[in-house]
Order: C-alpha cells, then structure tokens, then sequence
C-alpha cells in the first residue's frame, strides 16, 4: 500500500464474510465466517487484512502498524478498540450502533461501511468465493475500490510496469 501509514481521519471495522448466519449459533454468528479488518483514510483508499479473530490485540497491532498517531479515528463499539487513547491514539471516536446511533456528527464508519457493502455486492456476483481465494478475491477488491475513479486497465498497466510478473 502506498499510504502508510494513513493519516487524517481514519475509520475502522470489522466484517464477517461467508455463509449466512445460523439461528441458535453463539458468538455473532461467525462460525464458518471469514473476519476481515479494514482502514479507510476518508476521501481516500481502504486497507483490509485477514485475521483470526477480532480480538483487541489483533485490532491494535494493525491499527499501530497502519495509522499514524496524530490521526483521529472512527470506530464502532465493538470492545476490540477499547484502549486506543491508552497506545497513543488521543483522537479515538465511537459510534455505538447497538444503541442505533449510527452517526453523531462527523463520528461515523459510513466510509469502511460502503467499502464492505461494495466487497459483499462483487463476492454475490461470483456465487461466493472458495476459502482458499478469498485473500485473492478481498486483494482484488480492494484495488478495484481504491481505484474507482481510475481508468482501472490504465492503472493495471501503471502496476505492472512498476511491479512485473
């Protein structure tokens, strides 16, 4: 990614993909379900990364890797973010949409939302995706949205010249 880390005002999410949810399963539905964690610069480009659960430790170590300190932040409730201020991040604001507060003025995930509505809308056109590549078919994704308002053969063509077969 060329951004790094992002700076400004970053938010951050979660996602689950794969099979629909099981009535009577525990944990929010997520057994069998691929975790994703993003960082959306707004205004700009999404980074997504595979991880094994959405555990606190998991979230701040790619958060500490891939935003800058001064950044403000927007993340949901989810408890994986609790601490952020304690590691350095001072401007960290939450939306809590277990309350159905889903926007309180500029504090909102609005942005990482639309990047994973448009990741779900493309893995529906190809009937869903195999595990072993979904990392291709995310990877893809992601380029294809960071790039949306690019000539995307142009910019194919800019990637490879700079990084050959």
């Amino acid at each position: 990614m060329e951004e790094t880390p992002f700076s400004g005002s970053v938010e951050v999410d979660e996602s689950y993909f794969g099979p629909r949810r099981i009535p009577g399963k525990r944990g929010r539905g997520a057994s069998d379900k691929t975790i994703v964690f993003g960082v959306f610069k707004r205004a700009g480009k999404v980074y997504t990364e595979i991880v094994p659960a959405a555990r606190k430790k998991t979230l701040q170590d790619i958060i500490r890797g891939k935003v800058a300190p001064e950044s403000v932040i927007h993340s949901d409730g989810w408890r994986g973010y609790n601490g952020l201020v304690d590691v350095g991040y001072d401007k960290h604001y939450r939306v809590h949409h277990g309350a159905d507060e889903f926007a309180r003025g500029s504090s909102h995930i609005n942005g990482i939302e639309s990047f994973w509505s448009f990741a779900k809308r493309r893995r529906a056109q190809f009937n869903g995706v195999s595990k072993n590549k979904f990392y291709l078919y995310l990877k893809e994704t992601e380029f294809r949205f960071n790039h949306r308002n690019d000539n995307l053969y142009q910019a194919m063509l800019k990637r490879l010249r700079k990084d050959p077969i």
